[in-house]
């Protein structure tokens, strides 16, 4: 069973009293908890029409770049993106506990200090409402290898379950519509496009500057002529 599905078990404002009251003798619940996995499991968000396609757009703050390693998330923050409009006010974010404070070096870059790390909740209850939150919606992130690697292991190590959803990278439009120049980092992609990042390296900020960036590059590449994902994914294939 996906993570997801394993959260809403779990979340008392959709399951009643948690995870303990799900059982056969409650038909409604089963019901419920299996219409959204089949959901999930059965959503193809390749041929959604762009302007139809909810999205949740996220970022992670980490203390480095290998969670095989050791190196761990230090926050999540994220927003609900339709079509091309940025829904503000459903947003995410939250620091995750740790008893080992960041290097100095993480900490002048994010601002985020071992106290702040030791008031903050575990990793598995900042999936469990991140799950919450996001529901079947696919993902969407800038250089999201980062944060499926780092999602991939949190995953895996808090519940012992698999990531399943899917992560759609802000490059794979930005490859395609603005192919004759370099724009690698989100500074220079949000700097194409005029837009400001208030706090950089703070995972909810850079959330909302990519969030602004997916939906710039959502107006271009429909202009194009692309209506899709699938359409996206087949061009680049040529691409290889």
């Amino acid at each position: 069973m996906n993570p997801f599905v394993q959260f809403v078990k779990d979340l008392s404002d959709r399951l009643g009293s948690g995870f303990s009251s799900l059982n056969q003798n409650d038909p409604s619940k089963v019901a419920y908890v299996r219409n959204l996995e089949r959901q999930l499991r059965n959503k193809d968000t390749l041929v959604v029409p762009f302007e139809e396609l909810s999205v949740v757009v996220f970022d992670l703050e980490t203390t480095g770049f290998y969670p095989y390693k050791g190196d761990e998330i230090l926050s999540i923050g994220a927003v609900k993106v339709e079509g091309t409009k940025i829904l503000e006010d459903q947003s995410f974010y939250s620091l995750v506990y740790s008893e080992s404070a960041p290097s100095e070096e993480i900490t002048k870059l994010t601002g985020i200090t071992g106290e702040m790390l030791l008031e903050s909740p575990a990793m598995r209850d900042v999936l469990k409402e991140f799950y919450s939150y996001v529901k079947t919606d696919t993902l969407v992130a800038h250089h999201a290898n980062h944060e499926k690697q780092f999602m991939n292991h949190a995953t895996w190590l808090a519940l012992r379950k698999n990531f399943q959803h899917r992560i759609v990278d802000t490059s794979f439009l930005t490859k395609i519509i603005h192919k004759e120049k370099d724009l690698v980092s989100l500074d220079d992609c949000c700097a194409h496009y005029g837009i400001s990042i208030k706090h950089r390296h703070h995972a909810f900020h850079d959330a909302m500057a990519t969030a602004k960036l997916w939906v710039e590059s959502i107006k271009d590449i429909q202009e194009l002529g692309f209506e899709n994902l699938n359409d996206v994914y087949t061009y680049l294939a040529t691409l290889k």
